[in-house]
């Protein structure tokens, strides 16, 4: 072998270096940090690719040894909300195209639908294998969010195009699959790989230093976006006495105010008369998520819809039992009755049932956080998620694939 096995990973928007909480920084961003991380230490040389969303910043800069990030130009040089970047995906594939074209990688791994259609234009032409991860699927975006859907419209297309022409999808969870297969599009072969969750996601070490404001801590990790359904856990708070709703995510905490979905809590926060028991902290970094999440009693996660859904899995792998809705990943992740509760969508009234069931049992609460944890660490390390996706490309019968051989032959 002249050379480690060149992985590709394309992520237009969702940059493995981006600070998290904002609008468009979530679990994508850690999914791409995460598996090339994990990809290189199964002896990969891993580049992602993702738009310059920055002026005066190196092109390429280096995460580790075996780990590059490639910043390419195409746009401005500014954030730019991600439904409004499809108008420069053509030059973010040229210049893709350019740089493949002279040091071709042996497998692309797109995420988004963008990134997929850019991937594909660049790699096909230079006979490289495609691996597509949507992480989203515009049809399920459209269905919950109807007018309110910024989508572009070529994405609807873009989306079945890929399903007849790349070469393997990774699909996050079963309910992916099944929407997946209602387009009637694929043609190439889909796998059912979760997300995963980071070795400090764990139930012995550092809690957040913050005093308690009430005897309980429900805590919540989210993008301060409607859909993740934080008015509705504040909404439930009401009807949960004697506990505090403790929310991770958005711009940093001094800022709260200057954000649209910020004051909406806040104002909604008043108006149900709760607003002494919600503290908005705004962004933290991981390691400050990580102490959140094992200072709980209970993490709600309630979005609209949800993809996948890494905080339910750190939730779980934090020893903490998590109160979500019953909608995509979560519907594989949380095991109801056993590491949770599960209810429907759009229904407070619910969560606040949930929420009370297992805050009035400490015995049970305690042994489904115990369950959780095992179950993450059984299925959802980032290790077992990475040699999973390895496993995609060898069957591809790229040269990336002789490094899983190698790896097992060595594990």
């Amino acid at each position: 072998m002249t050379h480690p096995p060149r992985v590709a990973l394309v992520s237009e928007h969702a940059s493995p270096l981006a600070v998290l909480g904002g609008a468009d920084a979530g679990g994508q961003n850690v999914y791409v940090h995460a598996l090339a991380k994990h990809l290189a230490s199964l002896g990969c040389t891993v580049e992602v690719s993702t738009r310059r969303d920055a002026p005066n910043r190196p092109s390429t800069i280096s995460v580790d040894e075996a780990v590059t990030v490639h910043e390419v130009p195409a746009g401005p040089a500014r954030a730019i909300p991600k439904d409004d970047l499809f108008p420069w995906m053509a030059e973010f594939s040229d210049r893709l195209h350019d740089r493949w074209r002279t040091a071709p990688p042996d497998v692309v791994h797109a995420h988004f639908w963008m990134s997929g259609w850019a991937a594909l234009r660049a790699a096909a032409p230079l006979g490289v294998p495609v691996v597509q991860t949507f992480h989203a699927l515009g049809a399920v975006k459209r269905r919950h969010q109807g007018a309110a859907d910024t989508s572009p419209p070529e994405r609807a297309t873009t989306e079945r195009l890929l399903l007849r022409n790349v070469d393997a999808v990774i699909a996050t969870c079963a309910d992916e699959a099944r929407e997946l297969a209602a387009l009637s599009a694929v043609r190439a072969p889909v796998e059912v790989i979760p997300c995963g969750v980071d070795t400090e996601f764990h139930p012995h070490g550092p809690r957040d230093a913050v005093p308690r404001r009430r005897r309980h801590r429900i805590v919540a990790v989210s993008r301060l976006v409607r859909r993740k359904g934080i008015g509705d856990t504040i909404t439930a708070l009401a009807d949960i006495p004697d506990a505090e709703l403790v929310v991770a995510g958005g711009p940093p905490g001094g800022q709260i105010e200057q954000d649209d979905e910020g004051r909406r809590l806040l104002d909604l926060a008043r108006a149900r008369g709760v607003a002494d028991r919600v503290d908005l902290r705004g962004s933290l970094d991981r390691r400050q998520v990580a102490e959140l999440l094992r200072s709980a009693d209970v993490v709600v996660c309630c979005p609209w819809y949800e993809p996948f859904g890494i905080v339910p899995v750190e939730a779980m792998a934090s020893g903490v039992p998590v109160v979500g809705s019953a909608v995509g990943g979560l519907l594989d992740t949380v095991v109801h009755g056993t590491t949770g509760l599960l209810v429907p969508p759009h229904r407070p009234d619910l969560v606040a049932a949930g929420v009370r069931e297992l805050l009035e049992q400490p015995v049970r609460r305690r042994r489904m956080g115990a369950v959780a944890a095992r179950r993450a660490e059984l299925l959802y390390r980032w290790s077992t998620v990475a040699a999973r996706t390895l496993d995609v490309y060898q069957r591809l019968g790229t040269r990336v694939g002789s490094a899983a051989s190698e790896a097992g032959a060595r594990a």
